[in-house]
């Protein structure tokens, strides 16, 4: 009796420890597939995402590229259509740099305040209804201090009304190629159907650093603002990283509840700019260090290598007809780089598409043909091809002296 007890016990223990194992293994499958999810949330998505130990960033959409050739670095929910705050200042600058450019304003002129602009809330240099302010301040106020103010006086003073400004803006960003975007106002105040995405705000941000003017306004920390009375308002850079980051030399802020906190910032060192995008980041700190370690993974895996430099002439390449020199020497326009990933052994090489012959005059700077530049036979760029030199229409004199030359 007490040996089948014994055996019907042992039966009993053995059912017991396949149930508690069978339990054990269920659970841990069941915390596993849990963890599983929870990681697919938090770890970024899209194409070129980096392994976590590379790079961390926090953020409902994020984008790194090569402000040079316009290639993808990293990427995660990048083109999801989300508010932005007020890094839709980003568009309103370039409207007014690419006013400036065209001499439809200058940084000098005097630009008038309404009721409606001194009344706006949020970031501001409370600038005072019925004065007047150089319109360079004014943007200056907008790249430093995310003036809301200023937005609006520089709006009604290029297109004559917001409406009319934010009409322009949206042009612009079609023409740029920013599909995800749309724009409702100039500052960035929360309002409905107002939004843009983690590419597209890179879109603009490149082109906006193409203006030298933006970089002496972006680099400044602290600054007075002076109205016209002579009272001053304290102006900080709102981006922090331009003082606490080595080669960051530009950005744009943005926050608002809706929107939470953003920041579109460039950074350059040893000849490769970058730009970096984050929407959507938990607090302000969180911003900040999601794109400082956006540019160190940058940094520390890319590198931009000049292939063909502005500077090396191919010497009387192009034979001039009706010129007073017989040819020309040309150049690329710009450096030609190349993004160069760490341990890249590509073959870079770089082709020249020019014309037997160009008729005189020839202008010093114009284009008179085009570069591509391969990687291993694949086209991954072009660049317009220059005259180094002026050359003008022949004389009857140098026609004379070519044929005795010839003769």
């Amino acid at each position: 009796m007490k040996t089948s007890i014994f055996l019907f016990n042992h039966q009993n223990q053995n059912e017991k420890s396949l149930k508690n194992r069978l339990a054990k293994i269920v659970g841990f499958a069941v915390i596993f597939l849990f963890s599983l999810t929870i990681l697919s949330t938090l770890l970024p998505l899209g194409k070129n995402v980096a392994f976590a130990d590379e790079i961390k960033v926090n953020g409902k959409a994020v984008y790194l590229v090569d402000s040079a050739t316009g290639t993808e670095m990293y990427s995660s929910r990048s083109d999801d259509r989300l508010p932005i705050a007020s890094m839709v200042k980003i568009m309103t600058t370039l409207l007014a740099l690419e006013s400036v450019d065209r001499g439809e304003i200058s940084l000098d002129e005097m630009v008038p305040v309404s009721d409606v602009a001194a009344s706006m809330g949020g970031s501001q240099v409370f600038l005072d209804s019925g004065k007047e302010y150089k319109a360079g301040e004014l943007i200056k106020s907008i790249i430093v201090a995310s003036a809301n103010d200023s937005c609006v006086a520089m709006a009604e003073r290029l297109s004559g009304s917001v409406e009319g400004f934010v009409k322009d803006m949206n042009e612009r960003a079609k023409a740029l190629g920013m599909n995800n975007t749309n724009f409702v106002n100039c500052t960035g105040l929360p309002v409905p159907e107002s939004y843009s995405s983690a590419k597209d705000v890179s879109i603009m941000f490149c082109e906006l650093i193409k203006h030298p003017k933006y970089f002496e306004y972006a680099g400044i920390w602290l600054e007075d603002f002076v109205h016209p009375d002579g009272r001053t308002t304290s102006m900080t850079n709102t981006n922090k990283l331009v003082r606490f980051y080595n080669g960051c030399d530009g950005g744009k802020t943005g926050f608002t509840s809706e929107a939470k906190f953003c920041l579109s910032a460039t950074a350059e060192r040893n000849g490769l700019r970058v730009v970096a995008v984050v929407i959507g980041a938990d607090s302000s700190k969180e911003r900040f260090a999601s794109v400082s370690n956006l540019f160190g993974y940058a940094f520390s895996n890319y590198s931009a290598k000049v292939i063909q430099s502005k500077d090396d002439c191919i010497e009387n390449s192009i034979r001039v007809l009706g010129g007073r020199e017989k040819g020309i020497s040309v150049a690329v326009k710009d450096d030609f780089k190349a993004l160069v990933k760490k341990g890249d052994d590509g073959e870079y090489k770089v082709h020249f598409n020019l014309p037997a012959t160009v008729k005189a005059p020839i202008v010093r700077g114009g284009e008179v043909g085009k570069a591509y530049l391969t990687r291993n036979g694949e086209v991954i760029g072009e660049c317009p091809v220059v005259s180094v030199v002026d050359v003008e229409k022949a004389r009857y004199s140098d026609t004379l002296k070519h044929i005795c030359d010839e003769w």
